[in-house]
């Protein structure tokens, strides 16, 4: 039942890799002139979640099409503790640059990019305001606002759902702007459509403490169904599919919202993704590592945050729910798009990241 997207397929076919273990380097694409090496450490995810790990290498991936002297690998960590590790062997092979995938890593890549200054790394989803590690953050928020709007205007129980695979940062921006979505249709409607799942107030809410089991994620977006939310976001990575998974299965009971990359083209749920919060990982890895590859120094200050106006995020197709969503909501969800990258609509969140 894993249906995996090309990109991660193909990635899976070049370079799989145990954790601990050096990916071999059996994917030097074109010839002439020096080789770049960009090597990527996943989080515990794995490079086929669906999601951030799946995007980082998409991008990598997309760099190495343009510039056939880059050369790419990733390795994946199954723990936490395999971090540090897999980052070492890689400054041990004098990767050209390494990417660090996700906020968990921040710690253990600040501690290696500080033992090794003349290092060039990147992350995605955290800055560790080291001078070697370029910055790629998402303002995920006004995206998932746009959601939270949409859910609200589709739900036909008046009750949405939202909930993390754990409360850091990355996750928590897009249950902040989920529920200001939700609150902002109330209002402008005179409507009580309820946020299940995450209190922005207390910053408290529904959590999987994993980003992989499928049936934790099921079990979280159970108990937000029995409480009668019709539409659910899971912000788990993998464990997520658990929930698009039961929603398909479900018949049309309830449906969902999926994050990070479009839903409909990484996952076999595209009949219960309603849309999906897309943080552009893939260009915005894409980019940083064409322009090291190229000679130029990554500024890690001000690095890369992505925001509606430069789409570095965005709300991905309708796909099959396309003749679902009224017209006139699709407008308003445009509107609302409109209005935040115009500054018309200013949306807030603890874990933004710093402009």
């Amino acid at each position: 039942m894993r249906i995996a997207s090309i990109v991660a397929a193909g990635g899976l076919v070049l370079t799989a890799a145990a954790c601990g273990e050096a990916p071999d380097d059996d994917n030097n694409a074109g010839s002439g002139g020096k080789k770049f090496s960009a090597c990527m450490v996943t989080d515990v995810g794995g490079i086929d979640d669906k999601s951030f790990n799946t995007s980082a290498w998409k991008g990598l991936e997309e760099a190495k099409a343009a510039n056939s002297n880059i050369e790419t690998k990733f390795v994946a960590s199954k723990a936490e503790a395999d971090y540090e590790p897999n980052l070492t062997q890689y400054v041990n092979q004098k990767c050209d640059f390494i990417l660090a995938v996700g906020g968990l890593m921040a710690n253990a890549t600040s501690k290696i990019a500080k033992a090794n200054p003349n290092q060039a790394f990147g992350i995605v989803d955290a800055n560790p305001g080291d001078a070697n590690v370029y910055p790629m953050q998402f303002d995920t928020a006004q995206a998932a606002f746009q959601a939270g709007y949409l859910a609200a205007g589709m739900s036909k129980s008046g009750k949405v759902g939202a909930y993390g695979g754990l409360p850091i940062p990355p996750v928590t921006i897009f249950m902040d702007g989920f529920v200001d979505g939700v609150a902002y249709y109330n209002q402008t409607k005179g409507k009580n459509v309820q946020a299940l799942g995450w209190n922005k107030e207390t910053q408290k809410g529904s959590f999987t403490n994993d980003f992989a089991k499928q049936d934790e994620g099921k079990k979280v977006s159970d108990a937000l169904v029995a409480q009668g939310a019709d539409i659910i976001m899971p912000v788990a990575g993998g464990a997520g599919l658990g929930t698009t998974a039961a929603a398909k299965a479900s018949g049309g009971k309830y449906s969902t919202i999926w994050v990070d990359v479009d839903g409909c083209e990484s996952t076999p749920d595209c009949s219960a993704i309603i849309t999906t919060v897309v943080k552009n990982i893939p260009e915005a890895v894409k980019e940083a590592v064409l322009k090291a590859a190229g000679g130029e120094k990554l500024q890690a200050n001000p690095g890369f945050v992505g925001t509606l106006a430069n789409t570095g995020v965005s709300i991905a197709p309708y796909h099959d729910f396309d003749s679902k969503v009224p017209a006139e909501l699709k407008a308003e969800v445009d509107k609302i798009k409109a209005d935040i990258a115009a500054g018309t609509i200013t949306v807030t969140s603890k874990a933004q990241p710093t402009k």
